[in-house]
């Protein structure tokens, strides 16, 4: 193994961590048991296989002392001489609610001085299932590199072969002088870029109102919370009505809000909170494996229209109107500009940036991929994948969504103090799928 320099992005997830605001993402996988000690034989393996896998291996360390001068501020993933797998996978006592386990779990940072990922192991106490808690930084993984490092501990899978990735040529320290008119119009073409994304930001942020249940003062607790929906109900509406899969889950995100906030209280009139929509640029089988490749979509969830179909014809106009852009354009793409900050800024900038997030978006909604078939561990099948996304400064509640094996699992983080009733919101994503579904008719 060989130390590796983090990308900017994911120097920027590193050094915007916070006490209050881990930056790790997870996924809670509910397992069905074939025995009372499934748990414990789980959390066996877990530890025994994490041994051999590499990723799994590699802490973040500055890169200075290790021989990068010309990356001042930066820092590299490198193995840990001492890495000992029984101190990241860790067997927990049997509990009847994994959400409320995974919450608690959820607001612990991962420890920066060994390779930053845990799995937690939750023995039901019904001695029928079990459930593990994934917890990856986001300057360690993105949620396709995530699901390779779990994936990695899990039985073995039947996948096609991995095509080669081509060697990629050292890169020199200064730039070729012949390339510089090339390196000159990019520059200049990247500058524009900037320009338009740092103009669309301050566009999106117009006339915009949002939520305090959704937008409030940082606590440092977490509560996390599950839904699933069949995901024959989500094409039978997406048949009815257009657009895409992932348009009719953004959708019901909305109308879950709109139900929610009526219930509680606080009203859903005039509010169509910006949500950001992440978009990955690589290509899952050629890409690199290591380093964040994201931007975003950035859209206003109509919120405050009454009507279930016209949330979803909003919802898929915005979309078509950011997928004909591209992800190199507008507000979401914000992360692009990670590359052009040298590694020192982002290392005395991450704090401000963290402090920032609520000016560019207001609640985080991201589609992460699984495979379609089946996941074991020690021979028990999972059931259920939650999702878990970070939770930005500011931000009391971000939800992913995964589709497996013809479900969909929507995956909800809050701030506990900020919403202490995220299960009713669950209840609303269920009762909008319903109501879409009324509205499309027989």
């Amino acid at each position: 193994m060989t130390s590796d320099l983090l990308a900017p992005l994911d120097l920027a997830f590193w050094n915007m961590e916070s006490a209050e605001h881990p930056m790790h993402l997870g996924a809670l996988g509910v397992f069905a048991a074939h025995s009372p000690t499934a748990g414990a034989h789980a959390a066996d393996l877990l530890a025994g296989r994490a041994a051999a896998v590499p990723g799994l291996r590699m802490r973040i360390r500055d890169v200075w002392p290790l021989g990068f001068p010309y990356a001042f501020g930066g820092a590299a993933r490198v193995p840990d001489p001492a890495f000992d797998p029984l101190r990241h996978v860790l067997l927990h006592a049997p509990t009847a609610d994994f959400h409320t386990e995974a919450g608690r779990l959820m607001q612990r940072p991962l420890d920066r001085e060994r390779p930053p990922w845990e799995a937690h192991v939750l023995p039901g106490e019904d001695g029928v299932s079990f459930a593990v808690l994934f917890k990856f930084h986001h300057a360690l993984a993105d949620g396709l590199r995530a699901l390779t490092l779990a994936a990695a501990v899990l039985d073995p899978m039947d996948l096609p072969a991995r095509r080669p990735r081509p060697e990629e040529p050292a890169k020199p320290l200064l730039p070729d002088v012949r390339k510089l008119p090339g390196l000159v119009r990019g520059a200049v073409s990247d500058l524009g870029r900037a320009l338009d994304i740092g103009a669309s930001v301050a566009l999106s942020s117009v006339g915009v109102r949002s939520s305090a249940a959704i937008a409030a003062e940082p606590s440092g607790t977490r509560r996390t919370a599950g839904v699933v929906v069949d995901l024959d109900d989500v094409h039978r509406v997406r048949k009815t009505r257009g657009g895409t899969v992932n348009d009719v889950l953004i959708a019901v995100v909305a109308g879950a809000l709109r139900r929610w906030l009526d219930e509680r209280g606080d009203g859903s009139e005039g509010v169509a909170p910006r949500a950001l929509i992440p978009v990955s640029k690589r290509r899952p089988r050629t890409a690199h494996p290591q380093g964040n490749r994201l931007s975003g979509y950035l859209i206003r969830l109509p919120v405050d229209d009454p009507d279930p179909l016209g949330r979803l014809d909003t919802v898929r106009t915005a979309m078509d109107r950011n997928k004909d852009a591209g992800p190199n354009r507008g507000a979401g793409a914000v992360a692009l500009l990670a590359d052009h900050v040298p590694a020192l800024g982002h290392r005395l900038g991450g704090p401000l940036v963290s402090q920032g997030a609520r000016l560019w978006f207001d609640i985080l909604v991201t589609s992460v991929p699984l495979p379609s078939i089946g996941l074991k561990l020690g021979g028990n099948p999972v059931t259920e994948v939650y999702p878990f996304a970070p939770l930005a400064r500011g931000q009391s509640l971000a939800v992913a969504i995964s589709t497996f094996r013809g479900q969909v699992h929507y995956g909800l983080v809050a701030d506990a103090e900020a919403v202490p009733d995220l299960d009713l919101l669950a209840l609303a994503l269920t009762e909008e799928v319903k109501e879409l579904l009324a509205a499309c008719g027989p």
